[in-house]
């Protein structure tokens, strides 16, 4: 079972079989029983549906239709999005198309991935995406060197006046003197977002000779260093800089961040270079700054409105260098950009967690890769936990105990909450929880989730020694469930890379969770283990494991069975009858 972990990360519907659509959650209370469904029935061989809605690169295209089919179509209005993306399992885009709450809530639940191929996705609903459990994937380093060096570019051309100079020799002037530029050398480059595309300018800047300091508060200080690069406060920036280049995603803290107040902050005569997202920069403000000469000159790849208006006194400024977005517009950056985005997409619709998802906790690779046992294990004892569960009041406290030698920073649990939630979510109603909307999904249900860390001596190693799921204030099915303290209690390790259910209640068992299981409390007495076993085997039921947990000899016992098939109820009804069993249930894993 340890094999299929990657499967599970992100529950996307098995490729082979039908898929499920639209749903109408129940309470969390209810009952275990089988979820109604409705399908869809597809091809044995059906393949998933990729749109792609802006130009990508061929060779990311070729990468794509060697998975699933792909439907190129450009230029949607919203509507005709909004009619498609139910079809589709996957949707590509660039910076052009708006993939807004309305097209998560038109897929009916069928779109899993949205790949924006580039760096910023202030043009998708995270919010949406994440509620509706769809993965949001970028491209964020393929067109890094290509952002960067376009930022170099327009710095160099703004200092030097090129483009200025170039239209006015091409209209036939020869005006050497009005286009003097000034030396990059020396000058004060600060550098507004120290993230990929940001440090790669500081290291071309410092080539150039110019002093760089840089403000990010979410940059480590190391980072800078091993560059030479200051980090400074906000206001520091403003009032030192010769240059400014700017490098911050478009977010709510960042929205015309550069804005009549900061204007007035700044040097007169400082050069602002934008490659980053237009809406950091309140654009009226800006001309009223070049007007004022507070600005001397800006060079801008990116607009509030792109295209901007033919009209705008900002595009039309004789002291503004303009280009039309083309940050990434190198012919090696945009089959970078294709082939990354394509791949994380593949992976994505595969099952694995990509390591550019944008609206999921990021797990390193070597980690997941080290959890890929754990994640079944959380997963399962999750499932078998809420099937325990007789009713009452519905599930509202949860507390899962990790034990482990490793310090809590060295052991990263958002991925194994997030399978505990699935499991115990998924049995009791018709929602698929995946990494991305675990939490979202908790709390709209009102399922409140602790962690609690146990750190053992030993070697650190491991990762796990075990897992322990309680869920309190409930009546279980299975009395014996119910630990000393009154709630329902599980636990399991990881044996052989296998998941192993090691304790019920109070009582030690030690059973694969692989297939279902059948516990029955008993009394202690010989024969237990051979009557039930008969009982299988008549209805050709296999038994793959069998675990007693007992208190003391000829006391109550808890007898956990391990089956590949699910009985009928007959055999179920049988084993029920017999005298020493107390009681027994059957859960599916």
């Amino acid at each position: 079972m340890a094999a299929s972990a990657s499967s599970n990360l992100l529950s996307t519907p098995s490729l082979k079989k039908p898929t499920l659509l639209p749903f109408t959650s129940r309470h969390l209370s209810a009952p275990f029983r089988p979820r109604p469904r409705t399908f869809v029935v597809l091809a044995m061989d059906a393949k998933p549906t990729v749109l792609v809605a802006e130009k990508l690169g061929q060779a990311g295209l070729e990468l794509l239709k060697g998975f699933a089919n792909v439907d190129c179509s450009y230029n949607l209005t919203q509507d005709e999005l909004c009619t498609k993306i139910s079809l589709c399992d996957a949707l590509i885009v660039r910076s052009g198309t708006k993939v807004s709450r309305e097209v998560f809530e038109s897929s009916g639940g069928r779109l899993k991935v949205v790949g924006r191929a580039g760096v910023g996705i202030d043009n998708v609903d995270l919010s949406a995406a994440t509620e509706h459990g769809c993965l949001v994937v970028n491209a964020p380093t393929a067109n890094t060197v290509a952002a960067a060096e376009h930022g170099i570019a327009l710095l160099a051309a703004m200092a030097r006046n090129v483009a200025q100079a170039d239209a006015s020799v091409k209209a036939g002037k020869w005006l050497r003197s009005k286009y003097v530029g000034v030396s990059l050398v020396g000058k004060t480059l600060v550098v507004m977002g120290f993230g990929k595309v940001g440090s790669e300018v500081a290291r071309r800047a410092k080539g150039l000779g110019m002093h760089v300091i840089a403000h990010d508060p979410y940059a480590p200080a190391d980072r800078a260093r091993a560059i030479g690069v200051e980090l400074v406060t906000f206001d520091e920036a403003l009032s030192t800089a010769d240059f400014i280049s700017l490098h911050m995603p478009l977010t709510p803290a960042t929205s015309k961040i550069l804005n009549d107040e900061t204007f007035a902050k700044m040097k007169k005569g400082v050069r602002i270079v934008n490659v980053a997202r237009g809406g950091v920069i309140d654009e009226e403000a800006l001309v009223r700054a070049l007007d004022a000469g507070i600005v001397a000159q800006a060079a801008l790849d990116v607009f509030t409105e792109e295209p901007p208006a033919k009209d705008s006194k900002l595009v039309q400024h004789e002291n503004v260098t303009v280009t039309p977005h083309l940050g990434a517009s190198t012919m090696e950056a945009q089959e970078g950009v294709a082939i990354e985005i394509a791949e994380a997409v593949v992976g994505a619709l595969k099952g694995e967690l990509a390591s550019t998802a944008v609206n999921a906790p990021m797990v390193p690779a070597e980690v997941l890769s080290e959890l890929k046992p754990f994640v079944v294990l959380a997963e399962k004892l999750g499932r078998l936990a809420v099937q325990l569960v007789a009713g009452g009041s519905g599930v509202k406290s949860v507390k899962v105990t990790y034990a482990s030698a490793r310090a809590p920073d060295d052991l990263d649990t958002r991925l194994l909450r997030a399978m505990i939630t699935k499991g115990l979510i998924e049995p009791i109603s018709s929602v698929f929880v995946n990494l991305v909307n675990a939490d979202f999904t908790a709390k709209q249900r009102g399922l409140r989730i602790t962690e609690e860390r146990i750190l053992l001596d030993g070697s650190p190693e491991n990762p796990l020694e075990f897992i322990q799921v309680q869920i309190a204030n409930v009546e279980s099915k299975f009395a014996s469930a119910i630990s000393e303290s009154g709630e329902i209690k599980v636990e399991g390790r990881v044996k052989d890379g296998i998941p192993h259910l090691t304790k019920v209640g109070s009582f030690e068992v030690d059973v694969s969770m692989e297939g279902s299981l059948i516990l029955c409390r008993q009394v202690d007495q010989p024969g237990m283990i051979g009557r039930v076993g008969s009982i299988l085997g008549e209805e050709n039921v296999n038994v793959s494991f069998m675990s007693v947990g007992r208190i003391a000899p000829r006391k109550q016992a808890v007898m956990a069975i391990g089956v590949d098939e699910e009985p009928n109820k007959e055999s179920l009804k049988k084993i029920g009858d017999i005298p020493a069993i107390e009681e027994f249930v059957f859960l599916k894993l």
